[in-house]
C-alpha cells in the first residue's frame, strides 16, 4: 500500500466521525496539557530562582570568608596569598563597616561598604536603576556610591531611579582592636548616588575600596571573591584556599544542587499531569478500539482487494499516530495558554502594587518538542493492540461482520 494512500485512510476518521475524533484528540490534550502546565510551573520556578546568576565570571568565582574562630583574617597580606594560588587570576577584596547614613535629610542605619568594580562581575550583582562602578568610569566614581535596594526601601523610597543623582553622607563606626568598643567618624565629603544594586536582604551603600580605605582604615575584609580559570580548577583552588585556613563556597555547586532539586520538584509536578494523561491514553485505546469493531467490514474487503495484514497494521498505527501528536499539539496550546494567562495576571497584580513582574511558568522549546514527541509516542502505543487484532482478522470472517 502506497504511503498517500495510507495518509488518505488513516485521516479518513476527520470525515466520517469528526466529532468522536476531536473529542478524543481534546481528551489527550487535556492530559497532555496538565504535563505541560505544571512541568512549565517548575521550569518558571527555576528561572526565577537563578535568573539573577550571570554565567561567566560568575560561576568561575569563589566566596572565601574568614573562619568563625577568626584565627586567620583577610587582610591585604592574606589577600596576597590567594592570589597567588596556581589558577586563581584575580581577587576582589570587600570590606563593610556599620555606618548611619543621611540621605534626603533622613538618617538611619546602614553598611558603608567598598569594593572594586570587577566584585560586581564576580557576584552577578545587577543594577535595576543607574549603574555598578566599572574600570572606564573608576575616577570620576570616587566621589559616588550605589545604594542597595533595602536601603532605599528603609527609607520608604518606592522608584529607585529618583534616588539616581541625589547626595548621602556616612557617618563610621570603626571597631577598636581587641575590644567591642568603636569609634565614630564622619566622613569628609557627600558622595552622589549613581546606581541602585539588585540586594534586598542587606540595607547596604558601596563605595570604590581605594575611596574607602583614604577615608578609614581598613585592617580586615569581610570577605574576597576570588576568579578561577577554569572550571576543572575549582575544586583544586577550593581545596588550596581551605589549607589556608578560610572558609569557601562556590556559586556553582549551589546552581547545581539547585538543579537538581528542580529537577526532582518537576519529575513529581510531571507524575501528577501523567495521571491525566494515563486517563486520557485509556479512552483513545477504548476510541481505537471501537474504531475497529466499527471498521472489521471495511477491513475485510481490503484485505480481498490485496492488502497485506502488515497494510493493515500501519493504517491503525498511523491513525493512532496522528491522533496522539494533534492531542499532544492541542495539549502544547492549552498548558501554554493556561502559563500565559496567569502570568499576564500576576504580573499586572505584582506591578500594580510595586512589585516585579516575573514568568511563572516556562516553557524551553526542548520541553515543547518533547511532549509533541511523547505525545505521538502515546498514541503508537494505544494503537498497537488495536492493530494487531485488526491484521489477525481472517478476510472472509471480517467481510461476514455486521
Amino acid at each position: 500500500m502506497r504511503v498517500q494512500d495510507i495518509a488518505k485512510l488513516a485521516t479518513r476518521a476527520f470525515k466520517t466521525n469528526p466529532t468522536r475524533t476531536w473529542l478524543t484528540i481534546l481528551g489527550m490534550g487535556v492530559g497532555t496539557g496538565a504535563v505541560v502546565t505544571l512541568v512549565g510551573l517548575g521550569f518558571g520556578l527555576q528561572n526565577i530562582i537563578l535568573e539573577q546568576i550571570v554565567l561567566g565570571d560568575t560561576l568561575l568565582s569563589l566566596n572565601v570568608t574568614p573562619p568563625p574562630a577568626r584565627a586567620v583574617t583577610l587582610n591585604p597580606q592574606t589577600v596576597q596569598q590567594l592570589l597567588e594560588i596556581e589558577h586563581v587570576n584575580a581577587v576582589a577584596p570587600f570590606a563593610s563597616f556599620a555606618a548611619l547614613i543621611t540621605y534626603d535629610g533622613l538618617t538611619g542605619n546602614t553598611f558603608l561598604q567598598g569594593a572594586n568594580p570587577n566584585y560586581f562581575r564576580f557576584t552577578g550583582t545587577q543594577a535595576v536603576a543607574g549603574r555598578l562602578f566599572t574600570e572606564e568610569t573608576i575616577t570620576e566614581d570616587r566621589n559616588n556610591v550605589i545604594l542597595t535596594q533595602a536601603m532605599l526601601k528603609l527609607f520608604e523610597v518606592e522608584d529607585p531611579e529618583s534616588a539616581l543623582g541625589k547626595q548621602v553622607s556616612f557617618r563610621v563606626f570603626i571597631p577598636k582592636e581587641g575590644t567591642s568598643d568603636t569609634i565614630e567618624s564622619d566622613l569628609k565629603k557627600r558622595y552622589t548616588i549613581v546606581g541602585v544594586s539588585s540586594e534586598e536582604s542587606r540595607p547596604g551603600a558601596i563605595v570604590l575600596l581605594d575611596e574607602l580605605t583614604s577615608q578609614v582604615a581598613v585592617d580586615e575584609y569581610e570577605r574576597v571573591q576570588m576568579r578561577v580559570d577554569a572550571v576543572e580548577y575549582l575544586d583544586q583552588v577550593s581545596s588550596s584556599t581551605l589549607g589556608l585556613g578560610f572558609g569557601v563556597t562556590a556559586l556553582s555547586k549551589t546552581v547545581e544542587q539547585a538543579n537538581k532539586i528542580f529537577q526532582g520538584i518537576q519529575a513529581v509536578l510531571a507524575v501528577f499531569g501523567g495521571i491525566a494523561l494515563v486517563v486520557s491514553a485509556i479512552g483513545m485505546f477504548n476510541t481505537m478500539t471501537v474504531t475497529l469493531l466499527e471498521r472489521t467490514a471495511e477491513i475485510g474487503i481490503m484485505r480481498t482487494l490485496g492488502a497485506s495484514s502488515q497494510d493493515i497494521k500501519i493504517l491503525f498505527i498511523s491513525e493512532a499516530i496522528i491522533v496522539g501528536f494533534l492531542g499532544g499539539v492541542v495539549g502544547i496550546l492549552i498548558g501554554i495558554g493556561i502559563g500565559f494567562s496567569l502570568n499576564t495576571m500576576l504580573n499586572i497584580l505584582a506591578t500594580s502594587n510595586g512589585g516585579k513582574a516575573v514568568a511563572l511558568f516556562a516553557y524551553p522549546l526542548p520541553f515543547i518538542l518533547f511532549i509533541a514527541t511523547f505525545s505521538a509516542c502515546v498514541g503508537f502505543l494505544t494503537g498497537v493492540f488495536p492493530a494487531r487484532r485488526a491484521a489477525a482478522l481472517n478476510p472472509l470472517d471480517a467481510i461476514r461482520y455486521k
